[in-house]
């Protein structure tokens, strides 16, 4: 708390570097120029002059860009005067091998990457603690902002009954892909992909719910927040329902367990917008534990379940790069983390988007042939399940079903070393 207080007597600069340089980081450097002492040192990216023109396009200086040192690897400027990466690429696995480097460099990573925390996570923490870094969630992100309100109600005495983020989804939205993703939002091809730089995979994983049960995973990888019994269910439910909905089915809710994890759906299965929507938030539901506290959430105009047991907070926007800053000051004036993993309860299943034939690869998060769903770490280990993180690429030796849960046994993996080393490490730890 309190950093902009503590970086008017902060008398050096904090050098970054982003690894990736899309949507995110583009969103960061619109804020840029209003940032103080935050330094980019270099960019990494595969396409450097797309990533120049995206640092123009959000608002940099030419003199700016021109002072930023620019490369296709990570290797090649491992050892600058970083002081914290920024690991931007989305892809689980290589951005798994790069957080590993640069944490063995004894350098801070900020894991925009969160299909790479939760395919990796656990591992690249205890990786940071043995080697003393930080290996943070990033801010903006809904998990950071997610894990912050769990911190806050849990430091204040609250147990936290069920936490989480809005979305838009439905169903048949389960079965989008690349091609079709811009219909569901409105836009046409032209317009996301050329004028605004969207990634129709990324985009698309929003939508079939790969990202949602990506987030939720990680956030019960860092809070301990129990996963569902079947995965997530996207309940239609407004904000001011949350706190009577968003609690066990035994006090006449709708979760499994006191304590998990749930996305709700800012439309019903009509596909009708609902009112109070929380599509672009995140969560929490709280328990009172005496009469004393169900008296204060009424005196206090907290919005409760009919018994007022239970309430609930909710942030109606997240910011995602436009509030990454708050991360990188954290780790240089606080030393902290602005979440990470702490656990390895829950895994991300790849099920078959279609039926799949021999020889056919796989093409991860968002695209044509998987969609991800939540199970827990146990689940996964014991049968089996391959983690979407590690789909991409992958190649199918055996014919697989639609809707049918691909398993390790089903696929060949060509997998870098570090990454079968981590999902060992995190598969020990059952």
């Amino acid at each position: 708390m309190y950093l902009f207080t503590k970086l008017e007597d902060y008398n050096k600069d904090i050098s970054i570097a982003f690894i990736g340089c899309g949507k995110f980081i583009s969103m960061f450097l619109s804020q840029f120029n209003q940032l103080k002492k935050i330094k980019i040192d270099t960019i990494v990216d595969l396409k450097i002059e797309n990533a120049k023109k995206n640092c123009l396009n959000s608002g940099l200086t030419q003199k700016t860009v021109d002072s930023i040192n620019f490369a296709n690897s990570l290797d090649e400027v491992i050892d600058r005067d970083i002081d914290i990466f920024i690991e931007a690429t989305g892809n689980p696995i290589i951005g798994t091998v790069h957080a590993a480097k640069i944490i063995r460099k004894k350098k801070h990573i900020i894991l925009v990457n969160v299909e790479a925390d939760v395919t990796c996570g656990k591992y690249l923490s205890d990786l940071a603690r043995d080697n003393n870094v930080i290996c943070s969630m990033a801010y903006g992100d809904q998990p950071s902002l997610i894990v912050e309100q769990v911190e806050w109600a849990r430091l204040n005495g609250f147990d936290v009954t069920c936490a989480g983020k809005g979305t838009k989804y439905h169903p048949t939205f389960e079965y989008s892909t690349p091609d079709t993703v811009w219909g569901y939002y409105g836009l046409n091809k032209e317009r996301a992909e050329k004028e605004s730089g969207m990634n129709p995979k990324m985009f698309n994983s929003f939508l079939c719910g790969d990202k949602s049960a990506i987030e939720m995973a990680a956030v019960s990888n860092a809070t301990n927040l129990k996963c569902p019994s079947n995965g997530l269910t996207f309940p239609a439910v407004g904000v001011y329902d949350i706190a009577k909905k968003l609690i066990p089915k035994k006090e006449g809710g709708l979760i499994d367990y006191e304590g998990q994890v749930e996305v709700i759906s800012s439309i019903n299965l009509n596909q009708n917008d609902i009112p109070n929507d929380l599509r672009w938030g995140v969560y929490i539901v709280i328990k009172a534990q005496n009469q004393y506290v169900k008296n204060c959430f009424s005196d206090y105009g907290m919005v409760t379940d009919k018994t007022g047991t239970y309430s609930a907070i909710w942030r109606p926007y997240h910011y995602i790069g436009l509030e990454l800053a708050q991360s990188m000051y954290s780790i240089a004036l606080d030393q902290k983390a602005t979440g990470f993993t702490k656990y390895y309860n829950a895994d991300v299943a790849s099920y078959a988007k279609k039926d799949l034939k021999i020889g056919e690869k796989l093409d991860g998060e968002g695209g044509f042939c998987a969609r991800g769903r939540l199970v827990t770490a146990q689940k996964s280990k014991e049968e089996k399940i391959l983690a979407l993180g590690l789909s991409d690429g992958a190649i199918v030796k055996k014919e697989i079903k639609k809707d049918q849960v691909i398993t390790l046994d089903d696929v060949e993996l060509n997998l870098p070393k570090e990454v079968t080393k981590a999902r060992e490490y995190q598969y020990n730890l059952i």
